[in-house]
């Protein structure tokens, strides 16, 4: 394993690892090619967000599934959001391991709640004052989402910061939305990047591990709480940057 003989040279080592990751390149492989075929901004947040949250298990699945969720809403899903009616909406088909055709049916109906009632996606994740982190936003747009009457098997699929979750696939869509990289699509300008968690998975968690990030090896709330207040030490205005120094070389087996 490799040592490192201070806190400066794990920071070099995880910038330089950042470097090496955060390319175009990375796009062809990850789930956000699918936001990053889109233009219009709406259009960009709603494939950005549908695709996060079936954002677990094979790349390749994720990939072809949420291609399969854009193809049900003629490839616009602002469009079909706003303007399907029930019976197109019910004859929807779909399914993605333990999301499926009841899961992307609420969805539609409540992400058309948020646009027309709630001021669209961006509004309903902005911070408060004195907010340090993205928890409370994602615990108040889960409030939100689950406003209107919803099938209790779709609880599931949005989680839940107030049961101690890590909230991975929500706090990989809001890298997605926030940072401005080679990656990251950089649509929501009023929320700092300075207030991003990490998106934490089996490969990050791993890899925080290995590299003395953490020392919780429960990937939950804590632990993530944890990995926060490391990053943040090494860049407090950018510290989600470093998902892609973690994940990288989880996924690459490179350390």
């Amino acid at each position: 394993m490799k040592r490192f003989n201070s806190k400066n040279d794990l920071k070099n080592f995880l910038d330089d690892m950042y470097i090496k990751y955060n390319k175009k390149l990375f796009i062809e492989k990850d789930p956000i090619q699918i936001p990053h075929k889109f233009s219009l901004k709406e259009d960009i947040e709603i494939s950005a967000f549908l695709t996060s949250i079936i954002s677990w298990g094979n790349r390749k699945m994720i990939i072809n599934n949420a291609n399969k969720m854009m193809t049900i809403m003629g490839n616009s899903p602002y469009d079909f959001i706003i303007n399907a009616n029930g019976k197109q909406i019910e004859r929807i088909s779909f399914v993605h391991r333990t999301f499926n055709s009841y899961d992307l049916r609420f969805f539609i109906y409540s992400l058309k709640n948020i646009y027309l009632n709630h001021g669209g996606l961006e509004r309903v994740f902005l911070l408060e004052e004195n907010e340090d982190k993205m928890f409370e936003s994602i615990s108040r747009f889960r409030n939100i989402f689950f406003s209107i009457e919803f099938p209790k098997r779709t609880l599931k699929h949005i989680s839940n910061p107030l049961k101690k979750s890590s909230c991975k696939r929500i706090n990989m869509f809001l890298r997605w939305m926030v940072r401005d990289c080679n990656v990251d699509l950089g649509l929501w300008k009023n929320i700092p990047t300075s207030k991003l968690s990490c998106p934490l998975d089996t490969h990050s968690l791993r890899m925080s591990q290995k590299l003395r990030l953490v020392k919780r090896k429960t990937n939950d709330l804590l632990t993530l709480n944890e990995l926060d207040k490391s990053l943040r030490s090494f860049d407090p205005e950018d510290p989600v940057k470093y998902d892609f120094s973690l994940f990288g070389l989880g996924v690459e087996k490179d350390f």
